[in-house]
């Protein structure tokens, strides 16, 4: 039986898999310049290369391992394994929209700036999350405001 884990990229190995180290601001140096740009660049170009390959690699697997098993649990394992794997690609999906959406900011050249108050997201947070595009003020704000709009439909 295969085990289907949850996709749990960090912002390491986002990098990692960019090719790229945390990128080292010099001093005095113009936030969101060139060089910063082509950095947030290779990241989610790899990222999306990567989100990708799994999709594919995922639909192969569906294509050649979903068969008509005789047994009743087995037959039930499977779908359950099915269903996992349909939610992942389904959390893909969303991330690659994202990451279309931060592609675009770039080249609109608002990427990195807050949506709501326009003050800079800041380097490492967008190492950390480069679609990102609330500050870690108003994200903190924003998740706070949900957790009370959940506590009040209740």
């Amino acid at each position: 039986m295969n085990i289907i884990k949850k996709n749990n990229t960090s912002s390491l190995s986002i990098l990692t898999i960019a090719g790229v180290y945390p990128y080292k601001q010099k001093k005095n140096e113009k936030y969101m310049n060139d060089n910063q740009i082509i950095h947030f660049k290779k990241i989610l170009y790899a990222w999306k290369k990567q989100i990708n390959k799994k999709i594919k690699n995922t639909l192969l697997y569906s294509n050649n391992k979903f068969n008509n098993l005789p047994d009743m649990i087995d037959r039930a394992v499977q779908e359950e394994e099915f269903s996992l794997e349909l939610k992942n690609q389904y959390r893909e999906n969303k991330t690659i929209i994202k990451i279309e959406r931060t592609l675009i900011k770039i080249k609109n050249e608002n990427f990195g700036y807050c949506e709501l108050c326009n003050t800079e997201i800041g380097i490492k947070r967008l190492e950390a999350k480069p679609t990102a595009s609330l500050c870690i003020d108003c994200q903190s704000l924003s998740e706070i405001k949900n957790k009370q709009r959940i506590k009040l439909s209740f």
